[in-house]
């Protein structure tokens, strides 16, 4: 007889599966993002997959119960979906044109050293903790050893102008990610995410009419994998991965939930260099592991605040992968 959870209790194997689902899928969007855009113009896919997600998460978020959302609400949805899937995907979509996909995952990890920053420097004014200013420390040094001179590895220099847009893409999420917690949103957090994508992927749709992406798009030369990827990245990506998170938050403590932070970069570089072909060199090694401690010290650090009472939980920024 199989053993079951204690009633109100998920079972280990449940939130196992969970896990593994926030851990792998949003690790792999990264390069699922590479393989799309090969033969798929990057801002139309990219508008094009969270149009149709959030289209998705908003149907079923009403069909469940969420309330009709007011003008307020769609106003607050717009500014994160422009800040967060606009300018923050809409930057990994483009730099990955020019930078591997696992060195794109290393520059947008650092989205909490930049929440930090900007949450003390416009918002609360506190001085960062002993313990969260090593985790700033160490992930610029890190992100300074990543971008630094090929002469330190033998291997070529990450593209000037892709690490530049990764960078202010990672400043751009972490900014909509600070704003989405005092935005007033629906009580929702399945509705508010929705809006999130649709007015996000709206952006980007048009962002890619204005630089002409509609007339390179040819249909007939989109490649299986590239279709695929798009597929992927809407169902599991947008879908699944963002639907096994919610269930985490509820099933486990938010210091476990928010994890991802530091695994998906590892994930994501590991899945570029073996089934990508992407170089992995000493530099990047360290580089990666340096930048995975520091977001690891961060998030740690406002997770045990937030269970304190003193933070306000995971920004649903950050969510969306």
């Amino acid at each position: 007889m199989d053993r079951k959870a204690p009633a109100g209790r998920p079972s280990h194997l449940k939130v196992a599966a969970a896990f593994a689902a926030v851990y792998l899928i949003w690790g792999s969007t990264f390069l699922a993002i590479r393989f799309a855009i090969e033969t798929l113009p990057p801002f139309l896919m990219a508008g094009f997959r969270f149009a149709v997600a959030g289209a998705v998460l908003y149907g079923w978020a009403r069909l469940t119960g969420a309330k009709r959302p007011v003008r307020i609400h769609w106003a607050a949805a717009t500014v994160i979906g422009g800040l967060l899937i606009s300018a923050g995907n809409g930057a990994v979509v483009w730099a990955e044109q020019r930078v591997p996909s696992g060195l794109a995952s290393l520059l947008i990890a650092t989205v909490p050293i930049w929440m930090v920053l900007m949450d003390w420097i416009w918002w609360s004014h506190a001085r960062p903790s002993p313990w969260v200013a090593t985790g700033l420390g160490l992930g610029l040094a890190g992100m300074a050893l990543l971008v630094g001179p090929e002469k330190l590895s033998g291997i070529h220099r990450i593209d000037p102008a892709g690490a530049v847009v990764l960078i202010l893409g990672g400043v751009a999420w972490a900014a909509g990610s600070l704003y989405s917690l005092r935005a007033p949103l629906p009580e929702s957090g399945l509705l508010a995410t929705a809006m999130e994508m649709l007015t996000g992927g709206v952006l980007l749709f048009l962002a890619g009419l204005a630089t002409g992406e509609a007339a390179v798009l040819q249909l007939s030369a989109v490649s299986a994998r590239s279709a695929l990827s798009l597929v992927y990245l809407i169902v599991f990506g947008s879908l699944v991965g963002f639907t096994a998170y919610i269930w985490l938050l509820n099933a486990t403590t938010p210091a476990r939930a928010s994890t991802y932070a530091y695994v998906n970069p590892v994930v994501a570089v590991t899945l570029g260099r073996i089934w990508g072909g992407e170089p992995i060199s000493t530099q990047i090694l360290l580089a990666a592991a340096i930048i995975v401690a520091a977001v690891a010290v961060i998030t740690t650090d406002r997770a045990r605040k937030t269970v304190a009472g003193k933070g306000s939980g995971d920004p649903q920024g950050g969510r969306l992968r």
